[in-house]
């Protein structure tokens, strides 16, 4: 009863804390099934869900299994949303964005052109409205979402030829994640939103003639700097993308209480664990792809500030067409301001005066 006491009231963070491992009593065991959006050959966000499910083994002593599928093992990687809301799987580890065709408040959960960083991400999440409001929305299609992960700032992709100005962005066939290709579009590229593992044979193909991905670590898995040379910098549109884990609501009410703390802390687990190997893995990637040949290139002036200006415009739209959006995104805007602020006097501050240092 006193470790049920504790998990109840110590908190996500002192849970973490403190180390403590839920209680298990005589019960039942639990099989969920796990439907990732990615491939296995991705180790860093594919694996996010396999250290999930581990950690929630562990915590249950083995009592609580999850069994973890690659993109198309179970169904299309985009399919994940509609399997978990008719129960089809009990549910899915995913990057929200992908499914703003279904309503563009999703991307909020994941990322948005020109918004909050990783960490201010989980502050909006955690210390602000952002899980509150997530999950209401959420709530539409029968899902309960728990953050479970964040790739860090991401790289502007890989392109064939070099993009001098906005000019060059008409007719760009470009593989980019779900909503930031609304941006794209308002400039005249093409979005191509591709799954993970499709993308080199189509940028080999010449089906599309860029991409991007995540960053250096991924990327260079994927082989995509042998298919087009030029490597463009920041992936604006992903300041961090905050992956998410969905769940049935049916499924997790099902769960005791023990096992209901297991998933909090399991996914809180895996959320800092995958950014903290793309953060450690990243910098030996982007030095091997640059030996390599590949050739490091900064958006322009004009390009950044045409985007911001397009992305602002689309929010101002949208928060005049979409109840949704409006309700979510008003609270994310000043959150991102506030954060902002506060960033600009320290983390922005000490991390252009590092950078500049010969360490």
């Amino acid at each position: 009863m006193q470790r049920r006491s504790a998990l109840k009231n110590a908190g996500l963070a002192g849970v973490l804390a403190a180390g403590i491992a839920p209680a298990v009593h005589a019960q039942p065991t639990v099989r969920w099934r796990l439907a990732s959006s990615f491939p296995k050959s991705l180790d860093t966000i594919y694996g996010g869900a396999e250290v999930f499910a581990q950690k929630v083994r562990q915590l249950s002593s083995g009592r609580f299994e999850i069994s973890v599928h690659a993109a198309g093992e179970l169904m299309p990687a985009f399919g994940v949303v509609d399997s978990v809301q008719r129960g089809t799987i009990e549910c899915a580890h995913t990057a929200p964005y992908y499914f703003s065709d279904k309503d563009e408040t999703f991307a909020i959960g994941g990322a948005i052109p020109f918004g909050l960083n990783s960490r201010q991400m989980s502050a909006w999440t955690f210390q602000g409205n952002g899980l509150k409001l997530m999950r209401e929305f959420y709530a539409r299609y029968d899902i309960i979402s728990f953050p479970c992960g964040n790739t860090g700032a991401q790289m502007g992709g890989w392109m064939r030829d070099e993009i001098r100005s906005v000019a060059d962005l008409k007719g760009l066939k470009f593989r980019i994640g779900g909503f930031a290709g609304k941006v794209l579009e308002r400039m005249g590229g093409m979005p191509q939103n591709i799954p993970g593992g499709d993308i080199y044979p189509a940028l080999a193909k010449g089906t599309i003639d860029a991409a991007e991905w995540i960053g250096p670590y991924d990327d260079q898995k994927l082989g995509l700097h042998k298919v087009a040379p030029y490597y463009y910098y920041p992936g604006w549109w992903e300041g961090g993308l905050q992956l998410d884990l969905y769940v049935h609501h049916r499924a997790y009410s099902a769960l005791s209480a023990e096992n209901k703390a297991i998933v909090e802390v399991a996914t809180a687990y895996a959320h800092v664990d995958l950014q903290a190997k793309y953060d450690a893995r990243n910098p030996t990637a982007l030095k091997q792809l640059v030996a390599g040949g590949a050739k490091l290139r900064p958006f322009t002036a004009d390009v950044m500030t045409e985007s911001f200006k397009q992305s602002m415009a689309l929010y101002s739209e949208l928060s005049a067409s979409n109840a949704n959006w409006k309700k979510v995104y008003t609270d994310y805007a000043r959150f991102r301001s506030d954060q902002n602020l506060w960033f600009r006097f320290t983390e922005a501050s000490f991390d252009r005066f590092m950078q500049a240092q010969k360490l």
